[in-house]
């Protein structure tokens, strides 16, 4: 048995029965791929191309896709998945690309590598437009990675679907010469006929089984539905054809591909407005940019202008208020004799209390006890003229009241 075949068939693959055999069959006839390699001398090429028209990056995905880019891939007409990841970055790290689009005809192919690339063609969303195209066959692996597009657009012949795993298990013996078992996952009977059952193959199908879930469960997440529906969706591993594939849901629309890369073009060159994240202080930009927020979308907040004449007005307009209660405030405690402790307390800015208390103090030093100063309170409550109003008299008392107050607290 060839090193090559024995490599093929000890993988699970993601790819229709037809084209799965092709593959064995080369890979039968190839021998040890690496030997051969060395033998020819030829370098390993790990570039593919990709065309560029009106700013739309064009990715091919053809034939079987496998994990590595090897001479074999070539001479089976692969697609290696780790070429198309480098491809992708690519494209999506050159500002002159504005759109990428997936042109798929790829029967699927080898399940390892293929849940990474279609988790970076989901994470790309968003960053750059990213649309798939299938004018032929767009079955299982290769579907996976379709449904992690913004979009999936094929043509009226596509064929659409086989959501599923198997597992080709080869077995030769002299006697019994070669004997070929498939395995299956249980979400998609229809991915291969049901030509034995053994309990050994049970065995094998739970792995096959769980990377069929996976599967099932990525696909949903791409097109935005429950997982339980996948399955029928995809007929349950078997394949629909155009408008039948889009009216189950597994594509988004019919169309071609010039029309579709014209249309992307189209939208490329009309300018975005993108959504601004408004930022105002430095813990708020590094936050921004920790969640992977596009630093063309950060914008930092302008520096709200402070109106100062207002605020000087304002300022004025209370410190006026505040003087003028001062100085009423002192004049209410004016009693007679004390003339040039008033005028010197509002001359020299002191504050009601302390006047009051200044007023108490020269009151002790010219003999007058507080009680004669409550006398002379009621006094001229009872001499006040009668043009003096209540109000003017009930001021008198509380500035009486304030210079006892004060010195109470003494």
């Amino acid at each position: 048995m060839s090193r090559a075949f024995e490599l093929a068939a000890s993988r699970p693959w993601l790819m229709l029965p037809a084209d799965l055999d092709n593959l064995m069959a080369i890979a039968d006839r190839q021998g040890d791929p690496e030997a051969l390699e060395a033998r020819l001398g030829r370098p390993l090429d790990n570039t593919r191309a990709v065309s560029m028209r009106d700013g739309i990056a064009i990715i091919p995905v053809t034939g079987p896709i496998m994990r590595y880019a090897n001479l074999f891939t070539r001479i089976s007409g692969a697609t290696s998945t780790q070429e198309l990841a480098t491809d992708l970055q690519a494209a999506l790290d050159n500002p002159q690309v504005k759109g990428i689009l997936l042109n798929m005809d790829s029967p699927g192919g080898e399940a390892n590598g293929i849940n990474e690339l279609g988790d970076m063609i989901f994470a790309a969303r968003g960053k750059k437009p990213i649309k798939a195209y299938a004018g032929g066959s767009l079955a299982s692996g290769a579907y996976w990675l379709a449904s992690a597009a913004d979009e999936v657009v094929i043509d009226d012949t596509a064929l659409v679907g086989s959501i599923g795993v198997v597992v080709e298990v080869a077995l030769r013996k002299a006697a019994d010469g070669e004997k070929r078992y498939t395995i299956t996952s249980s979400n998609a009977p229809n991915k291969r006929p049901d030509l034995e059952t053994e309990e050994g193959r049970a065995e094998v199908a739970k792995s096959i089984n769980a990377l069929g879930e996976v599967f099932v469960a990525k696909v949903a997440r791409n097109l935005g539905v429950n997982p339980d529906q996948v399955p029928a969706m995809g007929d349950h591993g078997g394949l629909k054809v155009g408008a039948a594939a889009v009216a189950s849901g597994l594509a988004h629309r019919l169309g071609s591909l010039e029309s579709l890369i014209t249309e992307m073009a189209k939208s490329a060159a009309t300018p975005r407005k993108l959504s601004m994240t408004i930022v105002k202080t430095t813990a708020e930009l590094h936050a921004a940019i920790a969640a992977g927020t596009d630093p063309q979308t950060i914008q930092i907040a302008a520096i709200e202008q402070v109106d100062t004449a207002a605020i000087k007005t304002a300022a004025a307009e209370e410190a006026v208020t505040a003087e003028r209660a001062r100085i009423k405030g002192i004049n209410e405690l004016a009693a007679k004799g004390f003339e040039k402790e008033i005028e010197a307390a509002i001359d020299g800015g002191s504050s009601v209390e302390a006047t009051a208390l200044t007023l108490f103090k020269a009151s002790q030093d010219r003999g007058i006890s507080l009680a004669g100063i409550k006398v002379d309170s009621q006094g001229a409550n009872t001499t006040t003229p009668a043009a003096q109003s209540d109000v003017e008299a009930a001021a008198q008392k509380t500035a009486v009241s304030a210079i006892v107050a004060g010195a109470n607290r003494r």
